[in-house]
């Protein structure tokens, strides 16, 4: 049951099944748009400018995101960008539903969604903090958090092949409209202290730019997120090809384009599994360390075997060091950041994905044009391994002695404190 000790927590209890149902429809949402794009297209670059067209502008607009996220309610701030997600894929369902298959507009809902999505995330993300009861709990709340979206990344594309062979793309989007009553739902069985606006006279680039300056004074937090950003850039665009080995190397369809993604979300839940129910004193950087190593390995094996089933293994393997090295630096962070600094500390940590991904799926999309999928695969797999090799002195480099437990529970106390004045 240590693996499950955050359920203690009501509010946790009900925040975290909520944003389990929406990740779903998420990527069933994901896999439904970027199959659409690629079959009606076959081209491997708009595929990428998809996925730069929703993940871009969660980069722009990060800085309000994590801003609004420390300034205001962030129970209201979710509440608002659930129903305007749920719109959104309304729209995107009626758009198909009545027949006009227009990329552009496909495209420029995506960007509605990015740009909710930085709203969104980085409310999602700080609120963990005040939905759990025992402060001791949070590093367990942090990890379970992250494994919903492992579980998503599993089962939510494997369930989009099968309605996207068997109904279409529209019942997808409508799906995921859905979920995300669930989490509106979710969030108003919450009982939750009031907590007022913070009054600052600050504009927001002010705001954030404090943000800046905590992080290049906190040097382990900025080389973390220093990493995780050339890895978002140079590594993580990988699915933007994904379509191609589904259809081109596998021989297969949009079942065989879910069944690559659901293996690497098996990955992606094995690595959660293991993040959850670790020993609190388990070396979190050396754990980033392997986890870059292994996904590094499992991109190059995966690009050079055309045998199906055999190349799921390195899916695997891809997921697990993919979400683990994102998990771990997603725990550090919101851990070791000071609680009045989390939400914009988070908001600079979503930039470093969400500004680093899209442009690489653009470079990624472009680059197989012309020397194809498997070798562009390969190419970001060796590069993942020099990343771990320029950053590995860092990540063994011994931890301060302070017990980061003690820290979590003295930052929690605090927000606490701050939500009940």
């Amino acid at each position: 049951m240590e693996l499950f000790r955050a359920f203690r927590s009501r509010n946790y209890t009900f925040y975290f099944f909520g944003r389990a149902v929406s990740q779903f429809g998420t990527w069933m949402q994901r896999t439904a748009v970027v199959w659409v794009v690629y079959s009606f297209t076959h081209s491997p670059y708009l595929t990428g400018v998809t996925i730069f067209a929703e993940t871009f502008p969660s980069f722009l607009f990060s800085i309000p995101g994590g801003v609004m996220a420390d300034r205001y309610n962030r129970y209201k701030i979710i509440k608002v960008t659930q129903v305007l997600s749920m719109i959104q894929a309304v729209l995107l369902a009626l758009l198909l539903l009545t027949g006009h298959m227009i990329i552009w507009a496909i495209l420029l809902l995506s960007v509605i969604l990015g740009i909710i999505n930085a709203f969104d995330v980085s409310a999602r993300q700080a609120f963990v903090h005040e939905v759990v009861a025992d402060p001791a709990d949070l590093p367990n709340a942090l990890s379970l958090t992250t494994a919903t979206a492992g579980l998503a990344q599993l089962l939510g594309p494997a369930i989009a092949g099968l309605v996207l062979n068997a109904f279409g793309a529209p019942v997808c989007f409508l799906l995921n409209a859905a979920s995300f009553a669930g989490v509106f739902i979710s969030v108003v069985l919450m009982k939750l202290p009031n907590k007022a606006a913070r009054r600052t006279d600050k504009n927001v680039l002010a705001e954030f730019a404090e943000g800046f300056d905590y992080l290049i004074k906190t040097p382990d937090l900025f080389m973390l997120i220093l990493m995780l950003a050339i890895v978002s850039l140079l590594v993580q665009p990988f699915n933007t090809v994904l379509p191609v080995f589904a259809s081109v190397i596998f021989k297969g369809d949009a079942s065989t384009f879910g069944y690559i993604t659901s293996f690497i979300g098996i990955g992606a839940v094995l690595s959660t599994i293991y993040l959850a129910s670790r020993k609190p004193e388990a070396p979190l950087k050396i754990i980033l360390l392997i986890s870059t190593i292994l996904l590094g390995t499992g991109l190059i094996c995966f690009s050079q075997i055309n045998y199906f089933p055999v190349a799921m293994f390195f899916a695997v393997l891809t997921g697990f060091g993919s979400m683990a090295a994102f998990a771990v630096c997603n725990i550090i962070v919101q851990s070791e950041s000071a609680p009045q600094m989390r939400g914009r500390i988070i908001g600079i940590l979503l930039m470093a994905i969400f500004g680093m991904t899209p442009l690489g799926s653009l470079a990624v999309g472009a680059v197989s044009q012309y020397i194809g999928a498997p070798a562009t695969v390969l190419c970001q797999g060796i590069i993942c391994l020099i990343i771990a090799m320029c950053f590995a002195k860092f990540l063994t480099k011994p931890s301060p002695k302070a017990n980061l437990n003690d820290a979590l529970v003295k930052e929690t106390n605090e927000l606490i404190e701050e939500n009940y004045e």
